[in-house]
């Protein structure tokens, strides 16, 4: 059994009655903690037609300190920039936030979805509540595999700068190109051969190098390095970011998520599964992977995660270090539940990184 279960704390969101750009869902949010410590989540506010904007929502606790719901601010982005809009709509999704401490400024990524597929969009902040566009991030190849082109999902940024394969400080991104062939629908019912595509099926680390004066090209990342690829069997037909990377007392916390292959109830065939996995990065050099989680640390089972736009799924992406409570170790977890709500869960790190498998 992993050290890193989650404690589901319950549903935190979900659709208001009534609301149009809430019809289809509220899922997958960033959380962001502002200057005065306020608590923010930015959900997926997914309108008719898979139309997606980004909301701000303040987090509400109880006595305990437990996030007991949302209270709703507004819009953070809504699809404008031509690379968030297609023939049908477009969309602004899933974001994930960090404060990038050198530059003294937050960091969005998010999904732009438009005429091309969904890509790695970018935009900045100093309140958390006015966003300035910064436009699509830009990859060089890497041994003749090209980024630049193919559809790509679930980026999230180091919140300081970390040392790039040669040694120089960079920004860091954690990405997951969805390459042909890769996509989990794509894999599905083929022969369990257990035979992965190292180069093509992999989470990645990209660089965007800063100089001495912090001077960097944003949206620009020249060098990659893999990270992970699929292992274990719950991971096997996809494995993709989650929250930003947060610093625990053992390295940088990395939680991902892993899709596999469980049976449809009443019937012959089998739908996909989405769980959650814990990584642990060196502190030092995140590229190193000093722990993974050999089973998933949450998995859908309850009603609210089984059912839903897309049933069978639990899809962290937002993530909340406890400092607040004077509990460093405490980790809130928010996740996206059957892409229709978002939950919260609790992580207590343990204090001795339990052997992976």
């Amino acid at each position: 059994m992993s050290g890193f279960n989650l404690k589901r704390i319950g549903m935190i969101m979900e659709p208001r009655a009534g609301d149009p750009n809430e019809a289809e869902g509220v899922l997958n949010p960033a959380a962001a903690r502002a200057r005065d410590g306020t608590l923010y989540l930015f959900p997926r506010l997914v309108a008719k037609g898979n139309y997606s904007r980004i909301g701000i929502a303040r987090v509400l606790f109880d006595n305990a300190g437990d996030p007991k719901g949302v209270e709703r601010i507004g819009i953070a982005l809504e699809p404008e920039a031509e690379y968030e809009l297609s023939d049908h709509g477009g969309g602004c999704e899933d974001p994930r936030i960090i404060w990038l401490e050198p530059l003294r400024y937050y960091v969005m990524t998010y999904t732009a979805l438009s005429r091309h597929g969904p890509r790695i969009a970018i935009a900045t902040s100093e309140d958390l509540f006015t966003w300035r566009r910064i436009g699509l991030a830009s990859f060089q190849p890497w041994h003749g595999l090209s980024f630049d082109g193919v559809d790509d999902k679930d980026a999230s940024m180091f919140s300081t700068l970390i040392p790039a394969p040669s040694g120089h400080p960079a920004i860091g991104m954690i990405h997951r190109p969805l390459f042909p062939g890769t996509r989990p629908e794509e894999k599905a019912g083929r022969h369990r051969s257990g035979r992965v595509d190292t180069d093509r099926e992999c989470i990645w680390i990209s660089y965007c190098h800063v100089d001495a004066n912090g001077k960097h090209e944003a949206g620009a990342f020249g060098t990659h390095h893999q990270l992970a690829c699929p292992a274990a069997d719950w991971e096997r037909l996809k494995i993709g970011g989650g929250p930003p990377p947060i610093m625990c007392r053992h390295g940088w916390l990395f939680l991902y998520h892993g899709v596999h292959e469980v049976p449809r109830p009443g019937s012959a065939g089998e739908k996909l599964c989405y769980s959650a996995g814990a990584m642990v990065l060196s502190a030092k050099h995140p590229n190193h992977i000093i722990y993974r989680s050999p089973e998933p640390v949450l998995v859908p089972e309850v009603a609210s995660e089984l059912l839903g736009t897309v049933d069978s799924v639990v899809f962290p992406t937002g993530i909340d270090r406890r400092d607040d409570l004077g509990t460093p170790d405490r980790f809130d977890v928010y996740y996206g539940m059957a892409d229709y709500r978002i939950g919260v869960a609790r992580l207590d790190v343990p204090p001795v990184l339990p052997r992976s498998a």
